[in-house]
């Protein structure tokens, strides 16, 4: 599958950043917790080079809370200041603060110095389409000063949000990277929903998205449509969208409608909380 989307606004996107990047103090890398290898774009750390940063993995109630915790110790065994949130949970975001503190304390210090006080720490938030910057903005800061939106690509301005007397935080629109060197990177980011569906051969991702399910979650899709796991991810398929009635004239199975479905089931976790990776089945070096 065609997995490469790198529109032309992303390019400026980029652009842009690499303007910003030196008005900040700390870079603030938002993941999808499903994901967090992934989810992760590799032109940001060129970006943000020099710059403390920290790494939120967001929708972590979407995820496997095992792989969670071994990505959290992965990072911070690497140094990074790292923290699992649900941004739509405000309460979970109180954290945050005190661990940008943390992340900027050479800067503060620094600072304190120099005769500099109170002056407020400029964080960027960044990431790829749809890992949810927006929400977490909106959510860390208490009211909507930001656009927000479930598909990937929404943002794609420059705005500043003063927080309070200590924090300032500078949204980026999500951009991708314009070659996925690994397959399977490009295969993860459209199960959670980073590339847009309409861009995708969808029925062929929902092939290899069943087979990922049933070898490491087994039992999950039996759960949750009443279907055997057999060895057949054609079959499977065609299974679920006989259960769920997704039928074309003459009780013809919908294919499209039903890779749809599966899509939206694990999106909203319908099929349980799911990781697709762990460190122990990444090679992944980048901080």
């Amino acid at each position: 599958m065609n997995l490469q989307w790198y529109p032309g606004h992303m390019t400026k996107a980029k652009r842009a950043m690499q303007e910003d990047i030196k008005l900040i103090d700390v870079v603030i890398e938002l993941v999808d917790a499903r994901i967090p290898y992934s989810s992760r774009n590799p032109d940001i750390d060129e970006l943000a080079s020099g710059k403390s940063r920290m790494i939120v993995l967001n929708k972590s109630d979407l995820a496997d809370d095992s792989a969670t915790r071994q990505w959290i110790r992965y990072y911070e065994e690497k140094g990074v200041h790292t923290a699992a949130v649900n941004a739509t949970k405000r309460n979970e975001l109180k954290a945050i603060h005190s661990l940008i503190q943390k992340a900027c304390r050479e800067k503060i210090e620094r600072d304190r110095r120099r005769g500099i006080l109170n002056r407020p720490i400029r964080a960027m938030v960044a990431g790829i389409p749809n890992v949810g910057k927006s929400t977490f903005i909106n959510s860390f800061a208490g009211k909507a000063c930001t656009k927000t939106g479930n598909k990937p690509g929404v943002t794609r301005g420059k705005q500043w949000i003063r927080l309070n007397k200590q924090v300032e935080l500078l949204d980026t629109p999500g951009i991708l990277w314009p070659k996925f060197e690994d397959p399977a990177v490009g295969l993860k980011l459209a199960y959670i929903g980073s590339i847009r569906d309409e861009l995708l051969q969808r029925v062929e991702l929902a092939l290899s998205f069943i087979d990922f399910i049933v070898k490491t979650y087994p039992g999950n899709l039996h759960q949750l449509y009443g279907i055997e796991e057999i060895n057949q991810n054609t079959k499977i398929l065609e299974e679920i969208g006989t259960v769920r009635r997704c039928l074309k004239k003459g009780e013809e199975i919908d294919f499209e409608k039903t890779a749809a479905l599966l899509f939206d089931d694990f999106r909203h976790s319908k099929l349980g909380r799911i990781s697709l990776e762990t460190p122990v089945s990444e090679t992944y070096e980048r901080v």
